[in-house]
């Protein structure tokens, strides 16, 4: 049973559009011990509301929680308004100042004539009013249609609830239409999808079947066309579809076959309220259009931008070298000079090649041809990453904070937008973004949006690497165009007996591996064994580096599930490196179970902790009881998971591929065998080789190596920025 509080509402500390409030409660009564030292106090509560009133009485239901930043707080999951029943309460309840024209006079009068059953007299037979000395008819109008609508939007919230929406949904469903909740979802409750964040397809089809809409329904034929253009760009990274790979898709979604011409008229009607865009026989979601045109543009628009006249440029660079002692070669003095010339520019190039060593003096010559003070830095030049663990490597190198593209905009989780917009731009000058690989369509256009049109930018990233998560291969495409003004660092600078890790992934981009590199040098070892024998060396060399901090040594593999999967290795290692002790806590979750000094990565975004997806640390700390919590150590960070937030992170011993994009180990544990199966494909692997800096393991056979380096198609995705940036981009149908 959950925990309940009863009282008044005070006040909002914040407050958005979807009815996500965080304010004060004065508590009156509870049934929980836990909360029995806030009764006559107030408690921080947060949850999603209709509506809240300081002269009503609420009980809350929910739980004790704490957050990291602000304490503890009451997390409500539903609540009810008590309506008033004694003679004082109805009369304050009158006087609330909801009833326009109602004074303490006229409330009390109404009260002594109707008494208990005011309200319900009121609702069911107004026209009795007119018995009050004083009331008028305008009273008693705005009495009856003020109390009606008061507790409509009640009744809406329970039919919400009646029909399968859980109370966060219900009320934020409420908060977007009003009164117009029912006669929406009566007309087309697909709508919904449309029109309000984190609301799925299936969970609306779900509902619409429950309310026995038909399966090939126009406006559930329409919604499942367009369900399936996201879900192909999500998991393929798409940008555009074709007509025939929808129709097949199409019935997988429906459950029933459908006409030929139903579909058409359904994507047809997509076409003319511009959710979808055609361009020759090309479809695409209207975001996805939208973006990548957006891209185009303004990278178009910078690139056409006349270089910035500087005076003794490279006298300004040779002070550079000489302040961090430092001999920059010809592709990286390049690189440098352009950063200030250039409005746009990108640098690429594969491991070794010194992206990062470059960092530190473009950031300087900003500073000296700017005449920017160090200050001014903060302000004026953006570092950015796409990940936490990025963001911190780049800060580093460059001797400037960093942030995640996610913070800079200012994301808000509960609504998923941007701060930082169109509407609202950043002031920076410069943006500099590493690990631009990793950036999708969507996040790329966002930034842009939030950047002034006279923002220099400058990108920095290995376009042989993993492409982004999400849907696109920005960086690919503004490379391969060849239109836009890109310096290439070819110079390896690590060579000899330590350099085997970046011979191996060059000979990986090559599609062609000298097996002669292997267990040459320290650097590099290759084990050839079984699929049943890879677990039993991976523990075994393990073993070999319990001593090495966490943050330097870290098992890569390609999929979850299997007997070499992820799980599986997970589970083996937890074993040697943080075995079952009497000393410390633990916490089953899942199939696993936690306990702490355990390695974890995040999963997601938690903005409001610090916390990202990918970052790593350590359960610092596991309490059972009297409520389940776990504090995880992020390299200083200490952040609190409750069970709402338990799924947010897993063991990181081992971690997928995609997980260690951006991030960079002393030590590196592959195993590869021929039972990945699809995951092997050359760009998974060279990101997977890259990761280490000093030493790399791989374990399993050869031949699952050659398959994975002659995949090149594995991982193809179909967009059109390269196309837009080299043909102009082409008007819609």
């Amino acid at each position: 049973m959950n925990s309940y509080i009863k009282g008044q509402f005070r006040k909002s500390i914040f407050q958005n559009t979807n009815g996500y409030n965080i304010g004060l409660f004065k508590v009156k009564e509870t049934n929980s011990d836990d909360l029995n030292d806030y009764v006559g106090k107030t408690i921080t509560f947060t949850g999603y509301f209709h509506e809240l009133n300081e002269d009503d009485t609420y009980i809350f239901y929910g739980r004790k929680v704490f957050h990291q930043k602000y304490g503890e707080q009451f997390q409500v999951e539903s609540y009810e308004r008590c309506k008033p029943e004694e003679r004082e309460g109805i009369i304050e309840f009158l006087t609330s100042g909801l009833f326009k024209g109602i004074g303490e006079k006229k409330a009390k009068s109404i009260v002594d004539i109707l008494g208990k059953d005011t309200l319900k007299i009121i609702l069911e037979n107004p026209e009795n009013l007119i018995l009050i000395p004083g009331i008028t008819r305008k009273n008693i109008t705005e009495l009856h249609n003020k109390l009606k609508e008061y507790e409509a939007s009640y009744e809406t919230i329970i039919f919400l609830n009646d029909i399968g929406f859980n109370t966060k949904d219900a009320m934020i469903i409420y908060n977007f239409y009003k009164e117009k909740t029912r006669s929406t979802i009566e007309e087309d409750i697909y709508k919904l999808i449309l029109d309000i964040n984190d609301i799925t397809f299936k969970k609306i089809d779900s509902i619409a079947l429950h309310m026995e809409i038909e399966k090939d329904a126009f406006i559930r034929v329409r919604a499942s066309l367009l369900y399936i253009m996201n879900e192909i760009s999500n998991t393929y990274g798409h940008s555009y579809y074709f007509e025939e790979e929808l129709l097949t898709l199409l019935p997988r979604v429906l459950g029933i076959n459908i006409e030929e011409e139903a579909f058409r008229k359904a994507l047809d009607s997509l076409i003319k309220d511009i959710l979808v865009i055609k361009t020759d026989n090309l479809y695409y979601l209207k975001e996805m259009y939208e973006s990548e045109k957006l891209i185009v543009r303004r990278f178009n628009l910078l690139s056409r931008q006349e270089d910035v006249a500087i005076k003794n440029l490279d006298d300004k660079i040779k002070d550079i070298e000489e302040y961090f002692s430092i001999k920059y070669n010809e592709d990286q003095l390049e690189a440098i000079r352009k950063s200030v010339l250039k409005h746009l520019l990108i640098i690429t190039g594969g491991p070794g090649t010194g992206k990062t060593t470059i960092m530190k003096a473009i950031v300087e010559l900003i500073r000296i041809t700017n005449k920017f003070s160090f200050e001014d830095l903060l302000t004026k030049v953006a570092l950015l990453a796409p990940t936490g663990r990025a963001a911190k490597r780049m800060s580093e190198s460059a001797n400037l904070k960093a942030s995640t593209i996610h913070r800079f905009l200012k994301w808000q989780k509960e609504t998923n937008k941007f701060q930082v917009n169109e509407y609202n731009k950043s002031k920076v000058m410069y943006v500099i973004i590493d690990e631009a690989s990793m950036i999708d369509t969507y996040l790329m256009a966002n930034l842009l949006k939030g950047l002034s049109v006279n923002c220099k930018i400058i990108m920095v990233g290995d376009d042989h690497q993993l492409p982004s998560v999400g849907p696109g291969q920005v960086l690919h495409d503004l490379i391969s165009s060849d239109t836009l003004e890109v310096v290439e660092l070819k110079k390896l600078y690590r060579q000899g007996k330590d350099s085997n890790i970046i011979s191996l992934a060059y000979d990986i981009r090559n599609k062609s591996i000298n097996r002669e590199i292997f267990n040459k040098e320290e650097d590099l070892t290759f084990i050839n064994c079984p699929s049943g024998e890879v677990l039993k060396n991976i523990v075994d060399i393990a073993r070999t580096y319990e001593d090495l901090s966490y943050k330097n040594f870290q098992i890569l593999a390609p999929m979850y599930k299997g007997l070499n999967g992820i799980d599986a290795i997970n589970k083996e290692v937890q074993k040697l490196y943080n075995k079952k002790d009497n000393l410390k806590k633990e916490l089953p979750i899942g199939d696993f179970v936690f306990r702490e000094d355990d390695k974890v990565i995040q999963l997601t975004n938690m903005p409001d902790d610090n916390v990202y997806n990918g970052d790593i640390g350590l359960i610092e700390r596991i309490t059972t009881t009297p409520k389940k919590e776990i504090n995880i150590d992020f390299d200083g960070n200490s952040v609190k998971y409750t069970p709402a937030n338990f799924n947010n992170f897993r063991l990181a011993y081992a971690i997928s591929i995609h997980k260690a994009q951006g991030s960079e180990f002393d030590v590196v544990i592959l195993p590869l065998v021929k039972s990945y199966s699809k995951m092997l494909y050359q760009k998974l692997v060279y990101t997977a080789v890259t990761r280490a800096k000093k030493k790399l393991y791989i374990i399993g056979n050869l031949e699952a190596l050659d398959i994975a380096v002659k995949n090149i198609d594995a991982d193809i995705r179909r967009t059109t920025i390269k196309e837009f940036l080299i043909n102009g981009i082409k008007n819609s149908n």
